[in-house]
């Protein structure tokens, strides 16, 4: 019987549950993968604005699931905006935790039109925005942003699944990071 590896993840988003089920299920293949997610504060705006408040909900986010949930790796993505001075663009941060280590990632940017960064200074959620500009629902549980700009050549989860994937690097080789 195979053994299991539990992670938990900040978030009840299906989108971010399944894009870490699939990383460790890569990097883990001999191993059950029991992958699920609890509703976990950033303690940030529910729209973060710039590198800085977007990492630190990520970090909350697995904080909060080390404190209150056992399991043997936790992880958070959040997903935050910046005006660059190339232009806005929309990114998101990953942390992956486990008892003896924490590695940040980063998404790659997604360009962001300019109304529509503007009217997340406004106060309003990207999937929000998203939702109203394309006339979708509840984008942000499906491709995002990303699957929308991009004609789903990439989506949320695939964004997530790369920046996961760069993220594992001191979990597979630990002896180089410490």
């Amino acid at each position: 019987m195979a053994q299991s590896l539990r992670i938990i993840v900040g978030s009840n988003n299906p989108v971010k549950i399944n894009a870490a089920r699939s990383i460790f299920s890569l990097y883990y293949p001999d191993m059950t993968i029991d992958c699920h997610g609890v509703d976990a504060p950033s303690q940030v705006p529910d729209q973060p604005i710039g590198e800085d408040e977007t990492r630190i909900g990520a970090e909350n986010r697995v904080l909060h699931c080390q404190q209150h949930h056992q399991a043997d790796f936790y992880v958070a993505m959040e997903g935050g905006a910046e005006q660059f001075s190339y232009g806005p663009a929309t990114f998101a941060f990953v942390v992956i935790a486990n008892s003896q280590q924490r590695a940040i990632g980063r998404s790659s940017n997604l360009p962001l039109p300019q109304r529509l960064y503007d009217s997340l200074l406004q106060g309003n959620e990207l999937g929000d925005v998203m939702d109203n500009a394309f006339k979708t629902t509840n984008i942000k549980q499906q491709g995002g942003a990303i699957g929308l700009l991009t004609n789903h050549h990439a989506t949320r989860e695939s964004t997530y699944t790369q920046a996961l994937t760069l993220a594992m690097a001191p979990f597979i080789h630990p002896a180089l990071y410490r």
